[in-house]
């Protein structure tokens, strides 16, 4: 276990305001328990933020525009940092999103369905 930092929770509201048109899209999908778990956007995950959090599960969903494309070194310190503590990251481009939704929703299915059945059933609250 890691120590504990703070929310940062004026952030993450930052970021919520200023989310890019593709993880409006996937928010849409991703509120109200649509896919049987319950995902909160752009929360703080020890010195990071996810673009979708599924606390239960650990699962995190990241979804990658061009500014991703000039930092994979970053990226793969963030998700080496999260697995590390027991999280799980699915990584989609915006393209993926845009061209391919349901595609994205099933792939995300089949890892919920997957870590639900490794654990207790996921709560829909």
């Amino acid at each position: 276990m890691r120590a504990f930092n703070p929310r940062n929770t004026a952030r993450a509201r930052q970021l919520r305001r200023a989310a890019t048109p593709a993880e409006r899209v996937m928010w849409r999908r991703l509120s109200r328990s649509q896919l049987g778990v319950k995902f909160a956007r752009q929360m703080p995950v020890g010195p990071y933020f996810a673009d979708f959090l599924c606390r239960e599960l650990k699962l995190v969903i990241e979804l990658d525009g061009h500014s991703h494309d000039c930092r994979p070194e970053q990226d793969s310190a963030r998700d080496r940092w999260m697995r590390e503590d027991g999280y799980r990251v699915l990584r989609f481009t915006n393209a993926e999103v845009f061209g391919n939704l349901e595609g994205v929703l099933a792939s995300i299915m089949a890892v919920v369905r997957e870590m639900s059945a490794l654990g207790s059933p996921p709560r829909c609250d």
